[in-house]
């Protein structure tokens, strides 16, 4: 009997030990499917409901993502309409340097009225609506087809809009997942970097915005002017650079914690980031020069932001925790 309880134990020592992923995990391959099911249709239900919500106020999304463009337009087409009236040599009183708004203003403070006088007032005023009108038109990009601005433009901004208003709902759904597999020290990683690559992001796509739109057309569109050409925006076209150019900002905003990853798997140290800091100068110089189509000036607004970045990422790679306990630390 000893003898057989023995060769029962030799046996089950002998059997290949298993290697499952999941051996010491509280739940099965299964239940990480299910868990994955659930959190991805709660994620696509929340982004659904953004993007109906988006098609209710798309018309609004499409006002704000369009402003750069219809200021740059108005003003680029300011100074070719005319805004002054020709030397009459029978009304030596007119000043032909004032506006319309002065003239109609001048002729309705002589007294008596003659029916001369009304006409001309109303030739002034309808000169003065045409201009108003054309200054507007002028002002305003173009479609090329009829289904143009709904397909193309009203839908496209309508579904970014969505993903971004949901991005926070669907981040938090993507992180209840992973989270359940991560340490405690490595959850206190993430709500600590997500949030700073978040915030950079948002940061260089709003510096984009608001900042390098105003140089990048009006450089683009003075240059329109020294070729004689006049400009017809298409608004969808439009629509793809206001989407396209603030992501690659926000992308670049992430240089700082590309540099900490570095430096934590050992690619860069600290000593490398200061001895070859001119070498990455002339290399943002380049990336910047290459990013921003337009003058100089813009060159320099995209340039210094990330000079500063770059001195960032130095700071983070030096009083940031060391390589032991990061979570960039290599496996």
């Amino acid at each position: 009997m000893l003898f057989g309880i023995g060769l029962s134990r030799m046996q089950s020592q002998m059997k290949p030990q298993s290697h499952d992923l999941f051996d010491e995990s509280t739940m099965s391959f299964g239940d990480h499917l299910e868990a994955l099911r659930i959190h991805l249709w709660k994620a696509l239900i929340g982004l659904a409901i953004c993007v109906v919500g988006a098609l209710f106020i798309g018309h609004k999304i499409v006002a704000v993502v369009r402003a750069p463009i219809d200021s740059a337009l108005r003003e680029y087409n300011l100074d070719k309409l005319p805004h002054q009236i020709a030397e009459d040599p029978e009304n030596p009183d007119v000043n032909p340097s004032a506006s319309i708004d002065e003239l109609i203003a001048s002729l309705n403070s002589k007294q008596p009225q003659t029916a001369e006088t009304k006409a001309l007032q109303k030739i002034l005023l309808d000169y003065q609506y045409r201009i108003d009108s054309l200054e507007e038109t002028m002002a305003e990009p173009v479609t090329l087809a009829v289904q143009e601005a709904f397909t193309t433009i009203y839908l496209k901004v309508s579904f970014v809009a969505g993903l971004v208003f949901a991005s926070p709902w669907v981040i938090y759904q993507i992180w209840l997942f992973v989270a359940a597999g991560l340490y405690p020290h490595e959850r206190k990683y993430v709500y600590i970097y997500l949030p700073m690559s978040i915030f950079l992001f948002l940061g260089g796509a709003l510096f984009c915005f608001y900042a390098v739109f105003p140089f990048v057309l009006k450089f683009l569109l003075g240059f329109n002017k020294l070729l004689g050409v006049n400009p017809q925006i298409r608004l969808s076209e439009w629509i793809s650079f206001a989407i396209t150019l603030p992501v690659m900002f926000g992308l670049s905003f992430q240089l700082p914690l590309v540099m900490l990853f570095l430096e934590r798997i050992s690619v860069f140290s600290l000593q490398d980031y200061h001895e070859k800091r001119r070498m990455a100068i002339l290399i943002i110089a380049i990336i910047s020069m290459l990013m921003t189509p337009a003058d100089p000036m813009s060159m320099i607004l995209m340039m210094m932001p990330l000079i500063l970045l770059y001195e960032l990422g130095i700071l983070m790679c030096k009083y940031f925790p060391s390589a032991n306990a990061s979570p960039f630390e290599a496996a």
